[in-house]
């Protein structure tokens, strides 16, 4: 499993070892060396939060992840809410989502659903995917955001600096402004106060 936290980590491996205690359980803080573990070794199922610095999302090692081992399941544990990311987790190769507050009561189930080879879709996810799929509109902006323009999107909207934002994802004031300007210019933004009006209109902060 990957998490940044190590109490999060901790707390996983516990619930897990109590259903499954013979089962190996390999913990890393970060999707580099999440990545290097799927690289060398199989596993049976891989648990992976969102966002982990330094290093990609967990939603672009996902799909790194689906290349190298296609068929290895992938469960996303999330503090963000479903409405944010689950639809780009399931499109990015997640077989279930789920939130850090919904951990003790459906991981175990989850894990199980996978492992048998089935989407894990509580009834907040399912409604909305149907939502997110149904829609044939294709008219809504944020989508057309990748990962990480989203992640900054967000962290802007949220008040952040350019500097602020640079320490927290462990890259350069440069590339986060090459990320704002993209965002803008997706967005049709003119200015960080209509940014963070879609925000908030949009419930994503």
């Amino acid at each position: 499993m990957a998490d940044d936290h190590t109490l999060v980590r901790e707390g996983i491996k516990r619930l897990l070892h109590d259903t499954y205690p013979s089962a190996e359980i390999i913990d890393v803080s970060d999707s580099v060396d999440l990545i290097k573990k799927v690289l060398k070794e199989k596993w049976d199922v891989i648990i992976c939060d969102i966002s982990m610095p330094p290093g990609d999302s967990g939603l672009e090692a996902i799909k790194a992840i689906k290349e190298f081992s296609p068929k290895t399941p992938v469960l996303i544990l999330s503090m963000h809410a479903p409405d944010q990311y689950a639809v780009r987790a399931i499109k990015a190769g997640a077989m279930g989502y789920l939130t850090k507050g919904s951990a003790a009561n459906e991981l175990v189930k989850a894990v199980n659903q996978v492992l048998s080879g089935k989407k894990y879709l509580n009834a907040e996810v399912a409604d909305i995917l149907a939502d997110a799929f149904g829609n044939t509109s294709h008219n809504h902006l944020i989508e057309n955001l990748t990962d990480r323009e989203l992640e900054v999107f967000k962290l802007l909207a949220s008040g952040k600096s350019i500097s602020d934002i640079a320490k927290e994802l462990v890259i350069t004031n440069n590339t986060v402004s090459t990320f704002r300007s993209r965002v803008f210019e997706k967005m049709h933004f003119q200015n960080n106060l209509e940014l963070i009006r879609y925000a908030i209109d949009n419930k994503l902060i």
